[in-house]
């Protein structure tokens, strides 16, 4: 039986470490390549693969609407999406901190094989590692956590890929949904607020993805907005095609919690990450049914379109222009700094 907590030895490569795998982690992960236990697996496949890793370091490791385990597979398995691959094998590296409850590791272990299984991928192969915990005086009363690496891969159909520099004037620029639940959610946690209307939007967003591929959409560009938020997303956009994008503020959709949480804090929607939304520049003609495709799948509901990209005027920068309600205009440039607090 296990212990309550994860010590030393369960890093050790021994019996504590096999009772660990076989008790906790092959129980969730089954499938006929990890049941192998392996140093790695070999699974089939061939033509083109996409291949991405990522690293999870969220904190709190658990939040409301979802944890580290359910962001792992999340944010690996949308970085393939967004590359035009159908995702099918991750990889799952544990480093867990002394003194981790073993509940804890259950929920966000059980969270990331559920998610799996939604996301329709399997995790093949994994290692766990178990690093010290703090000492006295070393910001004791956090509880000890863990940290994910991840591995992804997938097939890529023949066809074109999604790509930036594939962004003409005219094409639409739309969002899959509101924007900043994560971030505002993992922000409040960090900050001790009790906010029942947060929850995060970490999501597997394939459904999503094959609709757009089955309603015959062209796709132009698209990515996940993460890290920096929609503002950072289409300003890289911007610079990659060579165009200027333009977005109306009304149109861009952010729930009424997220924007009061910002108002009181002093910060913008458009930087505000998420784990659960797509950033997409469609062919004009094929706008209207992307948001259809899109509203009728998984997680899609509130897609709306925002803008539209531009030819970028001689003597000119390329650009992502903001118009605002009263008629005035904005350039939106990459998040500067940091963007705190960590939000994957």
């Amino acid at each position: 039986m296990l212990e309550e907590r994860i010590t030393m030895a369960h890093g050790s490569g021994g019996e504590s470490t096999a009772r660990l795998i076989a008790e906790l982690f092959a129980p969730c992960f089954h499938n006929e390549y990890l049941d192998k236990m392996t140093d790695s697996s070999v699974v089939p496949g061939s033509g083109r693969l996409a291949v991405t890793t990522d690293s999870f370091v969220v904190t709190p490791v658990e939040y409301p609407g979802g944890n580290i385990g359910r962001l792992a597979v999340c944010g690996t398995v949308n970085d393939l999406l967004m590359s035009g691959a159908e995702p099918r094998y991750l990889t799952a590296g544990f480093i867990l901190q002394e003194g981790l409850p073993v509940e804890v590791l259950r929920r966000v272990v059980s969270s990331m094989a559920e998610t799996a299984r939604e996301a329709g991928v399997s995790i093949v192969t994994g290692d766990t590692k178990v690093i010290e915990g703090k000492k006295g005086g070393e910001g004791t009363d956090q509880e000890p956590g863990l940290m994910i690496n991840t591995a992804g891969i997938g097939f890529v159909p023949d066809g074109v890929v999604p790509e930036p520099d594939r962004i003409r004037a005219g094409d639409k620029i739309l969002v899959s949904g509101t924007l900043g639940e994560h971030h505002a959610t993992i922000l409040a946690r960090r900050m001790g607020l009790d906010n029942e209307s947060l929850a995060s939007d970490n999501a597997p967003l394939g459904e999503m993805v094959r609709a757009l591929r089955d309603a015959g959409i062209r796709v132009h560009a698209m990515r996940d907005i993460t890290r920096g938020g929609l503002a950072t997303v289409l300003h890289e956009f911007a610079i990659s095609s060579g165009r200027t994008l333009i977005i109306q503020e009304s149109l861009v959709p952010v729930k009424q919690a997220v924007r009061d949480f910002c108002g009181i804090l002093g910060l913008e929607p458009v930087y505000m990450g998420n784990e659960g939304k797509i950033a997409i520049v469609t062919a004009p003609e094929d706008a209207e049914r992307a948001v259809r495709a899109i509203r009728a799948a998984r997680y899609g509901q509130d897609a709306a379109i925002i803008g539209e990209a531009a030819d970028t005027a001689e003597g000119r920068k390329p650009a992502l222009i903001c118009r605002t309600p009263v008629g005035g205009e904005r350039v939106l440039g990459p998040l500067y700094g940091e963007g705190l607090p960590r939000i994957c």
